[in-house]
């Protein structure tokens, strides 16, 4: 009775190929159970430990050059139609990652709805540590947040990411009167439009190049970061239509 008993629960752990080998063992006598379970178990945590460190793997072995390449390659997969990053979601949710974080690379977006940071770089919950706000500017708050996941969480490049027919760089060049405080969205972008004038994409990338050298300078710890080649930001641009996004020099 009491092998048919570890027999039902070593059956109810999964339906996985390991768990099965290491259920099948329970009726082995001695010392080849023992030898066989042994080795059914390290098979589950190599493969447990192999999803719940593909991102720290990541993190601690990419440079900064490294890493915006992978966004870039992830977004190449969103294109495609090929995308991995939800069988991988499930699996570290599976794995209880969930108390800790360790992002590769933060993105600096617009709180455009269109722009599902995650999904247009094909990427797992705890991989990019995202900011959002509307124009993606370089903001007091946005500035501290970059900040925290490059100097306390690891992040090794920063993509201030510009996106087509962003309604914040629009309203700033119509500069007509707004409701309540929208038009404080305006003065942090005029900068761009001065450079730009009234070309809507030229504006907006404008803006993520500008911000991204804000970025670069206003912080001495970003830019502490950069000197001793720990950190990189870069300026991108979202088509919407296409769901490309072209890195800007």
């Amino acid at each position: 009775m009491a092998g048919n008993t570890e027999i039902h629960q070593a059956n109810a752990v999964c339906g996985c190929g390991l768990c099965a080998a290491a259920r099948d063992t329970l009726a082995l006598p001695g010392r080849r159970r023992v030898l066989q379970a042994g080795l059914a178990v390290a098979g589950l945590a190599a493969l447990g430990g192999g999803l719940m460190s593909r991102a720290a793997q990541a993190q601690s072995t990419l440079s900064p050059d490294q890493a915006l390449a992978q966004l870039l390659e992830g977004n190449e997969r969103f294109v495609a139609k090929k995308m991995t990053s939800f069988d991988e979601d499930l699996a570290i949710l599976k794995a209880n990652t969930a108390s800790k974080q360790e992002p590769f690379a933060a993105v600096l977006s617009c709180a455009d709805s269109r722009v599902p940071v995650e999904l247009v770089f094909d990427q797992s919950i705890g991989h990019v540590f995202v900011t959002r706000v509307a124009g993606n500017m370089a903001t007091t708050e946005i500035i501290a947040s970059l900040e925290y996941g490059a100097a306390v969480l690891g992040t090794k490049a920063i993509l201030v990411m510009g996106h087509s027919n962003c309604g914040a760089l629009k309203a700033t060049i119509d500069g007509k009167a707004v409701p309540g405080q929208i038009s404080s969205l305006y003065a942090p972008l005029r900068a761009a439009v001065d450079a730009a004038g009234t070309d809507l994409t030229a504006a907006i990338k404008a803006n993520a190049r500008i911000q991204a050298e804000l970025l670069s300078h206003a912080s001495p710890v970003l830019a502490g970061l950069i000197k001793e080649k720990k950190l990189m930001i870069a300026a991108g641009y979202y088509d919407l239509a296409s769901g490309t996004v072209e890195q800007l020099g």
